[in-house]
């Protein structure tokens, strides 16, 4: 356990009497993210407020599931919202490949939001087969007009996870977007075919796209050319080897060249152009879309601050936290949230790990590890549930012992 100083500004303490016993009546609020490959946001919230009923049964509890934009931010937003899923097949990132996906339509009936990874992500490819040559968005693409196909005016996309570098022409291409070699052939929308690419044609791109509002959810800033770029950063990760990273990079000169004579757009160095193999710089270009850290798209998409407002105790979490938290992970999003309310935030995490002394400095009051005895990580995944329950039923002892 690693704590800071434990100290509370409680403004709203309700005590009553009964039997003879004082009892307290906090207001807690649970805005945690899931706990990759453990349990979702929302099981998180649900487990924390089991721990918090066993010591203080009368306590008012609101949970609100979190994401930072990558995995699990359907599930985050659909949960805060009172939304609900769609599922539909699409294409996957390789050629011939078909998915099962989803994506979610929130409490208000026109927002929709997608993973990208849901459909174009490396988790869908075997690492032996992994090559972003062949690999291609076209399946995101065909998540947006499955979208468009509920009436939503407003789309939110969470681009993390992606096995793509192809700048997104793959998801221009589901919208209609043509892309012509010199000979006036349709290029193949992937990453081989960027260095082929020799004029655009938006004649035919869904004009319900230019009614639509479309925001990324993306953490990375890299530009979409250079040292720092979609290629050379992205590429390897991907599969790419040190000559491929270099086709790639003209491939990806080339289709800026072109968009920029084409449509007048310069995405060359756009921050976050480079996001996802380069998807962020197709929604740019095709799109019109805004790029924004994904934690900051989810606190106004679950209205985060109103439900922190009146909190006594804010609770968060992740499957992992150290020095890197402070870079729009969840539980530095909503520590900034309360700071600005002066609530003291509690995070609980599975992994501890080096830096986490920084975190104090930015709203954390206190982090605790949910571990309770070492072990295989497989059977610590497993007793998640278990390990969060028991750590929040500690934490809430704690705080009784501070407020009697």
């Amino acid at each position: 356990m690693k704590v800071k100083r434990l100290t509370m500004k409680v403004e709203k303490l309700n005590l009553t009497i009964s039997k003879g016993e004082i009892r307290m009546t906090l207001t807690f609020t649970l805005a945690p993210d899931s706990f990759k490959e453990s349990i979702t946001a929302k099981q998180v919230c649900d487990a924390m407020e089991l721990g918090i009923k066993h010591i203080l049964p009368d306590a008012k509890v609101q949970k609100v599931p979190m994401a930072d934009g990558g995995e699990g931010t359907v599930d985050a937003l659909i949960a805060a919202t009172n939304g609900h899923k769609e599922f539909v097949t699409v294409n996957g990132p390789l050629p011939g490949q078909k998915v099962k996906s989803y994506f979610g339509i929130l409490g208000d009936g026109k927002t929709a939001v997608i993973e990208m990874a849901k459909a174009s992500g490396l988790e869908l490819v075997p690492p032996e087969k992994r090559d972003p040559f062949i690999t291609t968005t076209f399946g995101t693409g065909e998540l947006i007009l499955a979208a468009l196909n509920h009436g939503v005016k407003k789309i939110i996309i969470g681009i993390g996870g992606s096995a793509t570098v192809d700048g997104g022409i793959g998801m221009a291409a589901a919208l209609g977007v043509k892309f012509y070699d010199v000979n006036q052939q349709i290029v193949t929308p992937n990453g081989a075919g960027l260095n082929q690419i020799n004029s655009i044609s938006l004649k035919d791109l869904d004009q319900r796209i230019k009614q639509t509002e479309f925001v990324v959810a993306s953490d990375v800033t890299n530009p979409l050319i250079g040292k720092n770029g979609a290629a050379t950063v992205f590429g390897p990760q991907k599969g790419a080897l040190h000559t491929g990273v270099k086709q790639l990079e003209s491939g990806l000169t080339n289709y800026a060249n072109v968009v920029k004579q084409t449509l007048n757009i310069d995405v060359k160095n756009i921050p976050g152009s480079g996001a996802a193999g380069g998807l962020g710089a197709g929604l740019i270009i095709f799109t019109n879309a805004t790029l924004k850290p994904g934690i900051e798209i989810v606190i106004d998409a679950v209205d985060l601050k109103n439900k922190i407002k009146d909190a006594d105790i804010v609770l968060t979490g992740e499957g992992g936290i150290d020095f890197q938290t402070k870079f729009g992970k969840t539980p530095f999003g909503v520590a900034q949230v309360a700071k600005s309310f002066q609530k003291p935030v509690i995070v609980e995490a599975g992994y501890l790990g080096e830096g986490i002394d920084q975190l104090y400095h930015c709203g954390i009051t206190a982090i605790f590890g949910i571990l309770g005895q070492t072990g295989e990580l497989k059977t610590a995944l497993k007793n998640g549930p278990a390990n969060i329950t028991r750590t929040t039923e500690n934490i809430v002892r704690t705080l009784k012992i501070q407020l009697k």
